[in-house]
Parts: C-alpha cells; structure tokens; sequence
C-alpha cells in the first residue's frame, strides 16, 4: 500500500466526460489499497475567463478580489470529482485550501507556500476517504484566499505531498512522460523512465512545459518523488503502478550505470525570448548595475547576459535576453534609464529561440559544448549567445532554425538510439 497525491491539470478537466474518466482513474490506485489525495486544475479555460471577467469589471482591479475569483475554477472541479467518485461508490469529499489550511504569504495572485497542515488530511486519508483538493489556492495570515500564480496546481500537489509524507505525486498531463525533447517536432523522441530533480529543474526552466519550474524546485527541497503520466488512457488500462511514466527522482536513487552512460537527458527549445542589446555603454564599475537594477525592480526575468570585450574608447556593448512578452516593457524602462545608463543605441530583436541541452552526465565528461557548437555550425546555424551551467549548455539561435536545431542536436547526442531512454 502507498501514500500517493494525484494532480490532474486542466485538460484533463475540462468538462464532465473528462471527470468521469478521471474519477475512474483515482478509484483504480484506491482500490488497489492506496491512500490517495488528488489536487485540480480548473477546467481548460475556465481561469482565462474569469481573470477577464476582473479585467472587464474594472482595469485597476483589488487583487485580493481578483483571487476570490480566479480561485473559483478549481472549486468547481474538487465538487465535481468528489460527486462523480461517490457516483461509483467511493468515499470522497473536497478540502477547500482554508479548510487544510494552506498557509501562504500575503501576496495575490502571486502568492508561496509558507505551511501546510496536513493532520487532518492524513488522517482522513487512513480511513479510506478520497480527499480532493483545488490546487493554485490557500489562505493569507489575514484570513483571505490567495492564489499561486498561473500553472500553480503542480505546487499545490508537491507541497501537499510533503505535507501528508506521500510515497510519490503522479502528475497527470495531456503526455505520458517526459521526453528527450518535444515529440511533436522530432518523431525519434524517447520517453524517460527516470530524470533527475536537477535536470527536470533546468529542463523546466529552459522551456521544457511538462512540469512547472516551481514545482520541481519545491519537490527537490521535501525530497517529493514525481511521476509524469497521462489522463488520456484506455478505459481499462492499467493503473500508474503497472504502467510508469516518468519518474522525477534525487540523484542519489539514480543509478550510478545510468549516470555515466547517459550524457544528455534532454533538449528544450523556447521561442519566448528576445535580444536586446545596448550600444556604447561606458566601460566603468557600476555601469552594468544601472542595467539591471531598474528591471529588476520592474520584475522582469533576464536570462542570458553578455558583455563584449570593451571598446579602445571605453565603451562596450551589453547583450541579454527577457521574455517576449516582457519586451515593450523592457525597452521602456532601458530608454527611461537611458541618462543613467549612458548607452548610444537600444536594439531588439524577438526572432530568436533558445536551445538547451541538459544532462548531469556534463559533470563527468567533457565536450558537450563542443559538439553542440560543431553539429549547429555543419547545418549552418549561426549562434548569437551562450551560456552554461554545470548540467546545462543553452544557446541562442534565430527563430527559424528551431525544428532543424532540435533534430541536429538529438541525432548529434545520441538520442535517436533505440535505447535512448
């Protein structure tokens, strides 16, 4: 018998069809004698349209009032599963998050786990009650709901995981696991039986979209075991426990076989990024830190960053990349600061894409960089920016290039092998 924590997102949620099939999954893992809590999602689209609705009541809306509402998705959901698995005759009820409670900081719609009491929960997991719970939600000090942001839900099912001391959280998607790079573009992708929580961080942080990055982080912190399966199974087909996905592990319970043989694990891709590059910036102490403090307070997200080698005029150019979506922000606040900053020209340019090649197997061997470099050079890929970690080599690539890119770099790393994965 184990402890498990299901989260199904909102795919897997939209309409009541979809419930029913998940309501069948869920029975499955109890009837098998599992303890199990499941956490959801909205229903697909459901979030996006009450967040307009708080936009069309007013543009300068409370955000405390905006999360009342938002929250009000994943309500829906945890009281419509719960009927639908006491229609096949199982014990279920909902755990609204102040009923738990989840603890968070006061900040809404952006809110972070402080705690989570899971006494309760645990304990009505024992007596073989269903507990479902709506994830992206908790409760501030003051008493008021909270939200976690967009893609919260994973969170809301890893910090719960920890909090009942569950034996693993499934986290069910619209896939079956978690691939070499994305299936969709190259047909040779391998799924993974196993991923380390540092890859499955850096791989989330570079564009990966299975899991959200803070959940992977948080699951790494508690030592929470993830498995990435899919909703959308035959009726009949085996439960989790017969049919794995991906299995989100410590490096300590990678096998040391593994480790050494697989050098990559992974290739991301993310069109969502821009490159923005300042002319002439004074090459002086200082001069870079009026760059990035006004976005940093501005709360935008800078990723790759380069500074060319100075002008004979002390003078240097200053290269980086922000979201997308970021972009007309970022170019306002650079061309507000641009008298303390002292730059001659600001450039953007948003037909770029970032590629990202993860693996611990960096660790131990070296000319991985390599081989990237020569396998986008054959195909005359031009690289535009760099940058590594130890697990992780990312670079930046014109947008057009991102199919081949992919496909060059899989066949280049091994990664077509039949046993790949």
């Amino acid at each position: 018998m184990a402890r498990i924590v299901m989260k199904f997102g909102g795919t897997s949620m939209a309409g009541i069809e979809r419930i029913r099939r998940v309501a069948q999954i869920v029975k499955q893992q109890a009837d098998g004698g599992n303890e199990v809590a499941v956490v959801v999602s909205a229903m697909a689209g459901d979030t996006d349209r009450l967040v307009n609705f708080c936009r069309e009541a007013s543009s300068l809306y409370d955000a405390a009032e905006y999360d009342v509402v938002v929250a009000s998705g994943e309500q829906v959901t945890s009281g419509l599963l719960a009927i639908a698995l006491q229609s096949l005759g199982a014990r279920a009820r909902s755990w609204l998050g102040w009923q738990m409670p989840i603890r968070t900081i006061e900040a809404h719609s952006k809110a972070r786990i402080e705690t989570i009491d899971g006494e309760a929960l645990t304990a009505a997991m024992q007596s073989g009650e269903i507990a479902i719970i709506p994830g992206f939600q908790g409760i501030s000090k003051a008493g008021r709901i909270t939200t976690l942001g967009r893609g919260g839900s994973d969170t809301s099912a890893v910090g719960i995981a920890a909090a009942v001391k569950a034996d693993r959280c499934d986290i069910y998607t619209d896939v079956d696991g978690v691939y070499t790079t994305d299936p969709r573009i190259v047909t040779k992708a391998r799924k993974l039986k196993t991923v380390t929580f540092e890859e499955m961080l850096e791989l989330a942080s570079v564009g990966a979209k299975v899991l959200q990055t803070r959940s992977v982080g948080l699951a790494m912190k508690e030592g929470v075991r993830i498995q990435v399966l899919s909703s959308f199974t035959e009726e009949g087909a085996p439960c989790a426990d017969e049919l794995p996905g991906t299995m989100i592990i410590s490096e300590d319970e990678m096998e040391t076989d593994d480790m050494e043989s697989q050098l990559i694990t992974g290739i991301a891709h993310d069109k969502n990024e821009s490159k923005i590059t300042l002319t002439r910036v004074p090459d002086k102490p200082g001069a870079v830190a009026n760059i990035f403090e006004p976005l940093a307070e501005a709360a935008i997200n800078v990723d790759m960053i380069i500074q060319n080698v100075g002008r004979e005029k002390g003078e240097t150019d200053v290269t980086f990349t922000a979201p997308t979506s970021d972009l007309d922000r970022t170019m306002q606040v650079l061309a507000d600061a641009q008298p303390d900053i002292g730059y001659n020209r600001l450039i953007s340019d948003s037909n770029v894409a970032k590629i990202s090649v993860v693996g611990v197997g960096m660790k131990s061997h070296a000319g991985i960089a390599s081989t990237m470099f020569k396998a986008l050079a054959e195909r005359g890929v031009n690289i535009q920016a760099i940058t590594t970690s130890e697990i992780k080599v990312s670079v930046l690539i014109e947008e057009d290039y991102t199919e081949l890119a992919l496909r060059v770099l899989h066949t280049a790393y091994g990664l077509d092998a039949e046993d790949a994965a």
